[in-house]
């Protein structure tokens, strides 16, 4: 079976490096709000502007990173990057421990994680498609896709315990520690890695990163893509603050109740992600990412209308089942295609790129989501941005425009 293939021990590693460290984030699923809500009383709008101003500032600094990145070696700037996450977060229970925890330094750390996810994101593109022959692409990412879901299925009950238990920083310091181990898996990959080549010019501008969107934007299927999932992504994220303190806050559920509403769904990512090839096989790219992005903006309106108690619980599992489901079969079938599609000289750009704007754009959605809710309510504010992502199927391409090989945009190399 196509999901059983053997893609070598360099991705096995490369792979085990990503469990780990999706494992621990997943157990510190929405810790910086819960640490905010619970220990420094934080509301809506306080909530929402940390989830946003990491993400922006965050995006900001990783601008000039992307084109640094483009010419050095992967793997080690994968390891650096998760060594200033670690850092960054263990700074969070170290200051907990001491009396001196803050709001301010819980942004600081948003930042810096932030623009090191970026960093690292960019760098594991170019990683893996080094690694992974492109007929094998599809396969590579199901397989991150399912490792995603399952570690989201366990990691959020997992940590809802914990921090009943031992407290709202517990998970931080776990999700510090995965990037620690994460980062000994990359250096456990072994083999060379040749230098890339350096451009003519002698050194690199922040400016440059301009070539990735230039690429992204030239591409006639790229192109519709990048801005359905700016704004999909930019509409869920913006409502997970304004639902956590609806469900912690107003509705009275448990921290475990929260993390076990968001858990249990995810086996829809673990049977989407494994479907998605076969599917693909069966029906082609096109119309898996046509009808699977399509089906993405069907779900979020239902978290309108939670309410308190097993009723409320039993919505957002059902409402979280439905939209994960959809998005596991169309997130592994777009990062295949989109690293199939990007130049391997492009690659760190064009993806730092895309997420840089789409951090970008969720954390501007987020803001402004935040001071909706301070206007209208948290209900309220869900439920508008539920009625706006029903109408982002419109962006998704109808057709395979890259049927035939896509001609390469002109880019300025001067």
């Amino acid at each position: 079976m196509m999901g059983r293939r053997s893609l070598g021990r360099q991705f096995g590693w490369l792979w085990t490096a990503y469990a780990v460290s999706s494992y621990g984030t997943w157990l510190a699923f929405d810790a910086f709000s819960l640490v905010a809500i619970l220990v420094l009383h934080a509301g809506a709008i306080e909530v929402s502007v940390l989830s946003a101003a990491g993400l922006a500032v965050g995006a900001v600094v990783a601008v000039p990173l992307g084109p640094w990145v483009e010419f050095r070696r992967k793997r080690p700037v994968m390891v650096a990057m998760d060594l200033v996450r670690f850092v960054a977060l263990m700074s969070v229970p170290a200051a907990f421990v001491l009396g001196r925890l803050s709001f301010a330094q819980l942004l600081v750390v948003s930042v810096l994680v932030a623009a090191a996810d970026i960093t690292f994101t960019a760098a594991s593109g170019a990683c893996l498609k080094s690694l992974v022959r492109p007929e094998d692409m599809l396969v590579a990412s199901g397989r991150f896709e399912s490792t995603t879901w399952s570690a989201a299925m366990v990691g959020p009950p997992l940590g809802g315990i914990a921090v009943g238990v031992f407290g709202p920083v517990v998970t931080v310091t776990a999700d510090a520690v995965s990037y620690l181990f994460s980062a000994l898996g990359i250096r456990a990959i072994g083999g060379s890695e040749p230098q890339p080549e350096r451009s003519d010019r002698p050194r690199l501008r922040a400016g440059d990163l301009f070539e990735g969107w230039r690429y992204i934007l030239s591409h006639s299927s790229l192109r519709p893509l990048f801005f359905n999932v700016i704004l999909v992504n930019g509409l869920i994220m913006a409502t997970a603050p304004l639902l956590a303190v609806l469900m912690l806050g107003r509705l009275g559920f448990a921290p475990w109740q929260y993390g076990l509403a968001f858990a249990v769904p995810c086996v829809g990512g673990l049977i989407g992600s494994r479907l998605a090839p076969r599917l693909v096989t069966r029906y082609g790219r096109q119309k898996v990412l046509f009808t699977s992005g399509g089906l993405r903006g069907c779900w979020s309106l239902g978290l309108a209308f939670v309410g308190p108690g097993a009723a409320g619980l039993v919505l957002v599992m059902a409402v979280e089942l439905g939209l994960i489901a959809c998005c596991s079969v169309f997130n592994p079938v777009l990062a295949a295609y989109r690293l199939n599609q990007l130049p391997a000289d492009r690659i760190t750009r064009a993806l730092s790129a895309w997420s840089v704007t789409t951090k970008a754009g969720t954390a501007a959605m987020t803001a402004l989501w935040g001071l909706l809710a301070g206007l209208t309510g948290p209900r309220t504010a869900i439920a508008i941005a539920g009625l706006l992502i029903l109408a982002t199927p419109v962006l998704l391409p109808r057709r395979d425009r890259a049927a035939a090989p896509e001609p390469e945009p002109a880019l300025n190399r001067a």
